[in-house]
């Protein structure tokens, strides 16, 4: 029984089996595996025809018991462009549970809700300070290099990873309201799935 990412970012493909895993173990729902995420660009999970060709590519990879899409917002409105891309996913996913989740602007907002506990870890600087308001910040991942010490840039695909492996989930529930969908939509997937997550 596995769930399906499918994600637009060559970090993504790193860190959203991680943090997948981090959730099912949070929700013991330890029978859920996590296959490799199918990526595609941001462009095509925007449009409606060649999302359903992932959500379609997903549906047939190995025993794929739901799909779970995560984008970042970038300008768009998280709750407005999360609706209309979900009406899509599901209708092409059905009978097979499917969810879309938007990063509000990048994935890496959660990272700099829960920076101090992250120092010390990739280059993130001893003294790191999170941002109050993490979601409306624009170029996350530059705020997240700020953060580092001199003359470490962050990467996406050897970073991402290693920072979600860390990252303060209950942190990032509480300071972002796209965590929390998250969370949340990766519960309902796990309950429509047989699972017992006390919810």
């Amino acid at each position: 029984m596995n769930i399906q990412p499918i994600v637009e970012g060559h970090g993504e493909v790193g860190a959203v089996p991680v943090l997948l895993r981090r959730l099912r173990d949070e929700a013991a729902a330890y029978r859920l595996e996590v296959n490799p995420p199918i990526r595609k660009p941001r462009s095509q999970l925007t449009n409606e025809q060649k999302l359903r060709t992932a959500v379609s590519l997903a549906r047939m990879q190995e025993d794929c018991a739901c799909i779970l899409i995560l984008i970042d917002s970038d300008d768009d409105c998280p709750a407005e462009k999360g609706q209309e891309i979900q009406g899509w996913a599901e209708d092409e996913a059905n009978p097979i549970p499917c969810a879309v989740v938007l990063a509000c602007r990048e994935y890496e907002a959660w990272f700099l809700a829960t920076i101090e506990s992250l120092r010390g870890t990739r280059g993130i600087r001893d003294d790191a300070e999170s941002d109050l308001d993490p979601e409306t910040t624009r170029d996350a991942k530059g705020q997240v290099e700020k953060r580092m010490v001199p003359r470490r840039s962050y990467s996406e695909s050897a970073d991402q990873p290693a920072l979600t492996a860390r990252f303060d989930m209950a942190q990032a529930y509480r300071r972002c309201r796209s965590f929390r969908r998250m969370a949340e939509v990766f519960g309902r997937l796990a309950a429509q799935l047989g699972f017992d997550i006390g919810t």
